[in-house]
C-alpha cells in the first residue's frame, strides 16, 4: 500500500481510518495539497475550503467513539449539477454561477448519512452538454496524464480529481457516455450503474429519459462500495466468474477503433478467457442505430429542460451548447416517437442477447485522450466529429439502460485506455465481478 494518503485507494482509506492509522484531517490536508499543486487542470468549480476541514475534525471525533458509517470521514467530490446545501451549484453554467440551494440532492444526503465529507464541485462540460470538458466559463479542463489532451466529459472534473488524487471518489452523471468517457480517457473506473437504480432527484437534468447517476473510482472496488452506499443495498454475495459467458461486440459499430484501442481490448478479451471465462463473439445490428436515436432523443429533451432560457437569454450559454439546444428545438414530436421506436428495438435486441451471454465487452471509446481543440477523428481517411466518435460506444446503454463499467486495461501510445463491460438490468454484481478480475490481470 502506497505511502502517500492522497493515492490510496477509498477501500484501503476506509480500512485504514476505521483502524486509526490515517486521519480524515490528514486526509483532507494531502487532498487539499493536491488540489493546489494541480489548479491549471481545472478539476474544481468550487474546491473544498475550510468547511472540508471541520467535516473531517468532526469525523475525527466519531472515529475516535468508534462510531461506524460505511464511508466515515472519506472526501467524495460532487460534480457540480448535484445540489448541495449553501454551496453554491452551478451546473458548469454562467446561469447558474450564483445558485446556492436550500437542500442536498437525494444522493448527496445518502453520502452524509454515510459519514462521507462532500469535498468541492468538480469541473464538467456546461450543463452536462458535451464531451470534451472545455466550459467556456469555468475553464477549459486538462486530462492530468497529459495536459494538452481533453480529459472527456462531461464528468471531466470528476475524472481528474480522482486521478490527480484530489478526493477519495467523486459523482458524475451520464446521459450519453459521461461517466464512462472521462474514465477511460484519464485511466479510472467509471460505473453507470442501470437506469433508475439512483435516485436523480437534485441533480439538474440534462435528458430525462438518459440520465444516470453513478461514481468515478479508482478501484473496481471502491466503485462497488460506493454504489452499495448509494444505491443502499447491501453488499452482494461474491460473485463467481469462471464459467461466466462474455459477448465481445462486433460489428460496424466498432469498426472504427484506434489500433492501440483495439489490442487492448482484445489482449483483455484474451486475458479473460485463460482465467476461465467462455468468450464468443456477438453482433448486435440494431446498435447500428443507436447515434442517430441517441441525438434526436437527447436534442429533443435538453431543448425542453432548457426551452425558457434558450429563447430569452440565448447569449448565456456557450457557443457549442446553445447550438445544440437550438437545433433541439427544431426536432419535431414525430422524430421523436420514431426515435423512441427506434430506442425500443435496441433495448429487444440487446436483452436477446443476453439470453446467449451473461456480460458484453467492448472498448469504451474508440481512441485515446484527443488533444484539447480537436474536432475530427480521421479513421482511413474517413473524418468523424470528435464528440460523436467518443459516444458512440457508450450511448446504447444510456438508451437502454443497461449496467455499464469503464475499467482501465493498460495504455496505447502513453495513454489510458478502457474497456467497457455491459450486463443485465440490475446485475450490477456480475459487471462488477468481470471488472475486478480485469483489473486483477491488467496488473
Amino acid at each position: 500500500m502506497t505511502d502517500d494518503p492522497a493515492e490510496m485507494s477509498m477501500t484501503a482509506i476506509v480500512r485504514a481510518l476505521r483502524g486509526r492509522t490515517l486521519s480524515p484531517v490528514e486526509l483532507v490536508d494531502a487532498y487539499r495539497d493536491r488540489i493546489e499543486a494541480g489548479r491549471d487542470l481545472r478539476a474544481y468549480i468550487t474546491p473544498p475550503g475550510a468547511t472540508a476541514r471541520r467535516q473531517a475534525q468532526r469525523a475525527a471525533e466519531r472515529l475516535a467513539r468508534r462510531d461506524r458509517g460505511a464511508l466515515l470521514g472519506v472526501p467524495i467530490a460532487l460534480k457540480d449539477l448535484y445540489a448541495t446545501r449553501g454551496v453554491r451549484t452551478t451546473a458548469g453554467s454562467r446561469i447558474l454561477r450564483d445558485w446556492v440551494p436550500t437542500g442536498d440532492a437525494a444522493l448527496v444526503t445518502r453520502l452524509r448519512q454515510a459519514g462521507a465529507i462532500i469535498f468541492g464541485k468538480t469541473n464538467l462540460h456546461e450543463f452536462a452538454y458535451g464531451v470534451t470538458n472545455a466550459n467556456p466559463w469555468w475553464g477549459i479542463a486538462k486530462n492530468p496524464i497529459d495536459p494538452r489532451r481533453s480529459p472527456g466529459g462531461s464528468s471531466g472534473g470528476s475524472a481528474i480529481a480522482v486521478v490527480g488524487g484530489m478526493c477519495a471518489a467523486a459523482l458524475g452523471s451520464d446521459t450519453g457516455g459521461s461517466i464512462r468517457i472521462p474514465a477511460a480517457l484519464c485511466g479510472c473506473v467509471g460505473l453507470k450503474p442501470t437506469r433508475g437504480a439512483l435516485p436523480l432527484d437534485g441533480v439538474f437534468p440534462l435528458g430525462w429519459s438518459l440520465d444516470h447517476a453513478g461514481p468515478l473510482t479508482r478501484t473496481v472496488a471502491d466503485a462497488g462500495l460506493l454504489f452499495e452506499v448509494l444505491a443502499g443495498r447491501p453488499a452482494p454475495r461474491p460473485v463467481r466468474t469462471r464459467g461466466l459467458s462474455v459477448g465481445v461486440v462486433r460489428g460496424p459499430l466498432t469498426t472504427r477503433i484506434q489500433p492501440g484501442v483495439r489490442a487492448r481490448v482484445e489482449a483483455a478479451s484474451g486475458a479473460l478467457r485463460r482465467a476461465g471465462l467462455r468468450v464468443r463473439d456477438v453482433r448486435i445490428p440494431e446498435l447500428e442505430w443507436a447515434v442517430a436515436t441517441q441525438l434526436v432523443t437527447l436534442r429533443a429533451e435538453a431543448s425542453a429542460v432548457h426551452a425558457r432560457w434558450i429563447r430569452r437569454r440565448p447569449r448565456s450559454y456557450g457557443a457549442d451548447v446553445r447550438v445544440r439546444l437550438q437545433l433541439g428545438a427544431l426536432v419535431s414530436g414525430a422524430d421523436y416517437v420514431v426515435a423512441q421506436r427506434a430506442r425500443h428495438r435496441i433495448r429487444e435486441a440487446i436483452g436477446q442477447a443476453f439470453s446467449d451471454v451473461d456480460i458484453l465487452m467492448l472498448a469504451t471509446a474508440p481512441m485515446t485522450a484527443p488533444l484539447i481543440g480537436d474536432r475530427v477523428v480521421r479513421w482511413r481517411g474517413v473524418a468523424e466529429p470528435v464528440d460523436g466518435a467518443l459516444v458512440r460506444l457508450t450511448s446504447p446503454f444510456n438508451l437502454s439502460g443497461l449496467p455499464a463499467l469503464s475499467v482501465p486495461c493498460g495504455l496505447a501510445g502513453g495513454l489510458p485506455v478502457g474497456v467497457q463491460l455491459v450486463g443485465q438490468w440490475n446485475d450490477e454484481a456480475r459487471v462488477l465481478a468481470v471488472g475486478r478480475l480485469i483489473e486483477e490481470l491488467a496488473q
